[in-house]
């Protein structure tokens, strides 16, 4: 396994108010940010704190599975393979809510939910 297998490696926030929430944590956290257009059409800011990435933001509305589900943050843990952290998720009582895909430049992700329900990404890193 990889040093980075089982850590926390990116958390962003899905909200329906983008604008809102970018005003925000700018007056909260100093936060700055880049904007990268998105495949669908979107646009995903990358929060900036000195210099470092800290978080993205990105809107839900761009997505129909995501409707009409209420904003909040995403955490992804790294992991060695996706699609072998599902099966083994699966086995461990998990459900899949999103299959492996890919994101160009970014990596494999994939959604679970734990035997408790809580919502976790997983992430293999592009590079």
């Amino acid at each position: 396994m990889s040093d980075l297998h089982g850590t926390i490696f990116w958390t962003e926030l899905a909200t329906h108010d983008v604008m809102a929430a970018k005003a925000c944590y700018a007056a909260l956290f100093g936060w700055t940010y880049d904007a990268t257009p998105m495949p669908d059409g979107g646009t995903y800011y990358t929060a900036m704190k000195n210099g470092n990435m800290v978080c993205g933001l990105f809107d839900m509305g761009t997505d129909p599975d995501m409707a009409d589900m209420p904003s909040h943050w995403e955490t992804y843990v790294a992991v060695d393979d996706v699609d072998a952290t599902l099966v083994e998720a699966a086995k461990q009582g998990a459900k899949i809510l999103r299959p492996a895909m890919d994101i160009p430049h970014v990596g494999r992700i994939a959604f679970i939910a734990d035997p408790s329900g809580a919502m976790l990404g997983l992430m293999t890193p592009a590079g």
